[in-house]
């Protein structure tokens, strides 16, 4: 007749089962990345991204699901618009196939909701946070620079030292008009200098899954939505950053933790008896008991998939 645990061992047992049970609940709770499916907070920005039902032209492809509103996309397709006062054209006609490359790159940074791993804080009159160094497409980059090569500007950095002297900007004195290829040599100086670094240049193609694309068509879906959770990732993972960036849980994952450390000084105490009372079987059996019954359960928080 086989031998009975001890009542000890058995509320051992049942100590250690409860805190397995609880933990392996804790690892299935949704993980939310705040970095994920957001909207900057910006002049003309939404509070949160949602469908728009129609977006105009260019911002189209954002509609489903856009930081932008109706009027504010009709607005990124005029020459001087009323979203900031700029003017296109302030060393005459900007070319048409150069303009639409501008369109949507406002497009890009008033519609995407996939611009959270590059959000950065900024002290500025009219805006709290800003996009910093998102990784543009190579193809993005460079035929941008190819349709606009032959265009004039007098300026390298648009972001500051304008005459503002009329409302809207106008050359600052003593500037001349050059053309783009002599103002950004390279596509790389175009995309990273025209917005104060607001991208970087990414030798990456469009569809690596690495790089931002401002150009996709809606119907294959966003590719910009796998990107940026690739890169949301890899910040809160990181070994330079630590911990700095926590996923936020919600309440009843937070319930969970609170219950996993009140079992926990007893289970540190009665734990060991429940090895010792397996005999031969020890630690490592124990361990691989709990892999079997919950895979992934004692992986690293990081190597849990996202949640949005």
């Amino acid at each position: 007749m086989a031998e009975l645990p001890s009542p000890r061992l058995a509320v051992a047992m049942a100590v250690a089962l409860a805190l397995l049970v609880l933990l392996a609940a804790d690892a299935a709770v949704p993980v939310k990345n705040p970095l994920l499916n957001i909207c900057m907070d910006a002049k003309h920005h939404k509070h949160e991204p949602g469908p728009e039902g129609k977006l105009h032209d260019q911002c189209s492809p954002w509609k489903d699901n856009a930081c932008c509103t109706a009027n504010t996309s009709s607005e990124a397709h005029k020459d001087q618009s009323n979203l900031y006062n700029f003017n296109w054209n302030h060393c005459g006609v900007m070319p048409p196939k150069c303009k639409r490359h501008f369109i949507q790159d406002t497009c890009l940074y008033e519609c995407s909701p996939n611009l959270g791993p590059w959000i950065d804080q900024v002290d500025s009159s009219w805006r709290r946070e800003r996009i910093l160094h998102v990784p543009l497409c190579k193809e993005d980059c460079e035929e941008w620079w190819k349709d606009c090569k032959d265009a004039l500007t007098c300026k390298e950095n648009w972001h500051k030292g304008w005459n503002w002297a009329t409302g809207t900007n106008r050359c600052p004195w003593g500037s001349m008009c050059r053309p783009f290829s002599e103002v950004f040599p390279r596509p790389k100086d175009l995309c990273e200098k025209i917005w104060s670094n607001s991208y970087k240049y990414n030798p990456e193609h469009r569809g690596s899954g690495r790089c931002i694309q401002m150009w996709f068509d809606p119907a294959q879906g966003n590719p910009n939505v796998a990107v940026a959770r690739y890169y949301a990732w890899k910040k809160t993972c990181s070994p330079a950053q630590g911990e700095k960036v926590a996923p936020e849980r919600d309440q009843a994952a937070r319930a969970l933790s609170w219950s996993v450390l009140a079992l926990l000084p007893l289970a540190l105490v009665l734990l060991p008896e429940v090895a010792g009372g397996c005999g031969s079987c020890g630690w490592g059996s124990l361990w691989r008991l709990c892999e079997g019954a919950w895979p992934g359960l004692l992986q690293l928080p990081c190597k849990r998939k996202w949640h949005r």
